[in-house]
């Protein structure tokens, strides 16, 4: 496997560029025997979403409202551990925060249009209740003494 694949796509033609990406290594954690005490495998992705000029601006907007819990300085942080070699969890930080800025940069949904219960379908709800009602009062015996 040589090098990163390809640019990060975010949505459409909108991607994360590389050297806007700034890369931490550590030690995993966990069990992996001496390899684990030697190697950095453990990957950090920073993106600085606030100073960006990879995202519109009303993306960019929108990102730092919705994420503005997990911003710090409005930089944005994945972690990513799971695998052993250093190359996939580059690639899971990657794809993780693309992810994550696909989400967060997403339109807000249509509002919903409150709509109303036809009159028929209502009524019809409520004869069949007052049979059930009847069919049940029935089986009930008429006087308890």
């Amino acid at each position: 496997m040589d090098g990163m694949s390809g640019p990060h796509v975010v949505r459409g033609s909108v991607s994360l560029p590389e050297a806007e990406l700034m890369w931490r290594f550590s030690r995993s954690s966990g069990p992996g025997g001496q390899h684990v005490n030697t190697t950095d495998t453990a990957v950090e992705l920073r993106f600085d979403l606030a100073r960006t000029e990879a995202l519109p601006e009303v993306w960019k907007r929108r990102a730092l409202e919705r994420l503005a819990g997990r911003l710090t300085d409005g930089v944005v942080t994945v972690r990513a551990s799971e695998h052993r070699s250093q190359w996939r969890n580059r690639e899971a930080a990657a794809v993780r925060l693309a992810a994550l800025l696909a989400e967060a940069t997403a339109p807000p949904p249509k509002p919903r249009r409150p709509t109303r219960i036809p009159r028929g379908i209502n009524e019809r709800r409520l004869r069949e209740k007052k049979q059930r009602s009847e069919t049940k009062r029935g089986r009930s015996p008429k006087n308890w003494s």
